[in-house]
């Protein structure tokens, strides 16, 4: 178990006051004083965010598709997994199927959750979820007008040295290749589901 033996109660701090900050189309900033374990206040500024999904899609040949998009704040191109904020009150299966479907054209004949990523816990409480998708069908791609990205499809083998080069930064990223890594291993074993009914045209 990560929790201590003698539970957390040691280590959790205690809401004294918060406040929201700043308000943007899906960042929402927020500061509170907190109360320390040891008696002490201090301030704490983080980001609530309304989740997200990342997509890892094999093919049927074993390699993987993936995509090389802007990101501003890196002010460079990175190569990632297809991934997606969940829209309000959408379940993170629903959003994987989207995303994906959206972002690169691909559909799935079958799903499995690997699990769940927080990437940023010093200043967001934003969680990831990770998907494999695989029995991938291609059709065509239905980007945001103001989204610009490239699909592109590699081995693992490549990524893997991608990773080791430096060349693969994004944190989900590393996080999806660890995932591929041991289920292929047979150390994260997944459970595969159908992909849900199209709706209808």
């Amino acid at each position: 178990m990560a929790d201590g033996a003698k539970g957390d109660a040691h280590l959790r701090e205690t809401t004294l006051s918060q406040e929201r900050v700043w308000q943007g189309h899906f960042l929402d900033v927020r500061r509170a004083t907190v109360a320390l374990p040891g008696g002490a206040q201090a301030t704490r500024e983080y980001i609530v965010h309304p989740g997200a999904v990342m997509v890892v899609p094999i093919l049927d040949d074993g390699r993987l598709v993936m995509e090389r998009q802007y990101r501003y704040p890196m002010q460079r191109v990175m190569l990632e997994f297809p991934a997606g904020k969940i829209d309000p009150g959408e379940a993170p299966f629903t959003t994987a199927v989207r995303e994906l479907a959206e972002e690169t054209g691909y559909r799935a004949r079958e799903w499995a959750r690997a699990g769940a990523l927080h990437n940023a816990i010093a200043y967001s409480d934003e969680i990831i979820e990770i998907w494999f998708a695989r029995g991938l069908e291609r059709g065509a791609a239905r980007l945001d007008a103001e989204e610009f990205l490239e699909t592109v499809v590699h081995s693992e083998a490549e990524i893997d040295a991608f990773c080791a080069r430096g060349e693969v930064t994004d944190a989900k990223t590393l996080i999806g290749l660890l995932w591929l890594q041991k289920s292929r291993s047979g150390a994260w074993p997944m459970v595969w589901r159908p992909a849900p009914p199209s709706p209808p045209a």
